[in-house]
C-alpha cells in the first residue's frame, strides 16, 4: 500500500505544503476553514504525521547538511565555496559530512542527519539516481542534489547536462568529417562516463554512425596510463575524450611514447577542466563547468524551498559551460 504523505494531503486539501504544516503542529495563524478541509484531508486519506518532519517544523535549526563524496573533495572545493556565501546571505550554517564508498551507506548518513535536526539537506554525487532518493522522501525534509536531474516535492537538483555537452562537442567533428572519436573508460565515475557515452552515441547515430570506441580499462590494470601505455602500440584515434584531467595527462603521456604527436596525430580533450590541464605539454583542452555556481545555486534552491510560501519555484536548474580550447586540440 503506498505511504500516504504530507504531499497527498497538500493536494487532496488544496492547498501548500506549508499550511498542511502549521495545522498538523496547531499554528494560529490559519484560517478556520481551511484548517477543516486540511483535517478533513487528514482523516480521509488517513494521513499519520511523522515525528521527526513534525519535530523540524517546530524548531528550525538554520542548518543545512552537505554531503560529499571522500573521493570527490579535489573537484568540490568551489562547489562548497559557493553553497557557504549563499548560506551566509541567508545565516544559515552548513555541516559537511562525508561518505566513503563501500563503508558507509548514504541512507544511513542521511537518517542521522535528519535525527539530528537539519532544515535540509544538499547532496553532491552524481552517482545517485531517483530510485535510491525515493526513500528519503519520507522524511519530509527539503534535499537538493548537485549533479543529477531529478526533482520531487522535496527533492531539487543543479546539474550539468554532459550527455548534451558531449553531443554538442561531437556534433562539430563529425561535421568536419571526423568519426574516429574514443571515449576512454572512467572506474571512479560510471554514472558520468554512461551520461558521455550516451551523447556520443546521439551523435554518431544522428549522422547514421555507431559508436563503438568506447575504451575498456581492464580491471587486472592498476591504472589508466598502464593500459593506455600497451593500447597505443597498435591504435589511434583522431579524438579522444577523456573525463579527468589524470586520464588525459595518461593519455597525453602514453601516446607520446608510442611515437604520436599531440594534436598533429591524435587530438585529445578532458571534460572536466583544471588548472593541471593548462600546466600539461601540450596544454590540454577542456570544458570550464561552473563549480561555484553549482554549489551557489544549489544553497539559492534550498532557500527557496524552505520558504514557508506558495511561491512556484524551478526544482531542476541546468547551468552551463564554456570550451576552452587548448594545444591538445587543432
Amino acid at each position: 500500500m503506498k505511504r500516504i504523505t504530507i504531499y497527498d494531503v497538500a493536494k487532496e486539501a488544496d492547498v501548500s505544503l506549508a499550511t498542511v504544516s502549521r495545522v498538523i503542529n496547531g499554528s494560529e495563524v490559519v484560517r478556520e476553514d481551511t484548517r477543516i478541509k486540511v483535517q478533513e484531508a487528514i482523516e480521509k486519506l488517513g494521513y499519520k504525521p511523522n515525528a521527526i518532519a513534525q519535530g523540524l517544523a517546530l524548531q528550525k535549526t538554520t542548518t543545512i547538511a552537505l554531503i560529499v563524496p571522500e573521493a570527490s573533495f579535489f573537484y568540490t572545493g568551489q562547489i562548497i565555496n559557493g553553497l557557504i556565501d549563499v548560506a551566509k546571505i541567508y545565516k544559515y550554517n552548513i555541516v559537511l559530512h562525508t561518505t566513503t564508498e563501500g563503508i558507509t551507506e548514504m541512507n544511513d548518513i542521511i537518517e542521522t542527519i535528519i535525527k539530528s535536526r537539519v532544515d535540509g539537506v544538499v547532496i553532491f554525487n552524481d552517482k545517485l539516481c531517483k530510485d535510491e532518493l525515493n526513500t528519503l522522501t519520507r522524511y519530509q525534509v527539503p534535499i537538493v542534489v548537485i549533479g543529477n536531474r531529478m526533482s520531487d516535492e522535496t527533492i531539487g537538483s543543479v546539474y550539468v547536462d554532459y550527455a548534451k555537452l558531449i553531443y554538442e562537442f561531437a556534433a562539430q567533428y563529425l561535421e568536419k568529417g571526423i568519426t574516429d572519436i574514443a571515449l576512454i573508460e572512467d572506474r571512479k565515475n560510471p554514472a558520468m562516463l554512461k551520461q558521455l557515452n550516451d551523447g556520443l552515441q546521439h551523435a554518431m547515430e544522428d549522422k547514421g554512425l555507431t559508436f563503438d570506441n568506447f575504451v575498456e580499462i581492464p580491471k587486472e590494470y592498476r591504472s589508466s596510463y598502464l593500459y593506455l601505455k600497451e593500447y597505443f602500440k597498435t591504435h589511434k584515434h583522431q579524438l579522444v575524450i577523456t573525463y579527468r584531467d589524470s586520464q588525459a595527462m595518461a593519455v597525453l603521456n602514453s601516446a607520446k611514447e608510442n611515437g604520436l604527436m599531440i594534436p598533429d596525430d591524435m587530438e585529445v580533450v578532458c571534460i572536466l577542466d583544471s588548472k593541471y590541464n593548462a600546466m600539461a605539454r601540450p596544454q590540454i583542452t577542456g570544458f570550464k563547468i561552473p563549480d561555484y555556481d553549482l554549489g551557489a545555486v544549489a544553497m539559492r534552491v534550498m532557500t527557496k524551498m524552505l520558504k514557508e510560501d506558495d511561491e512556484v519555484i524551478d526544482k531542476e536548474i541546468e547551468l552551463s559551460y564554456i570550451y576552452t580550447p587548448r594545444q591538445s586540440t587543432k
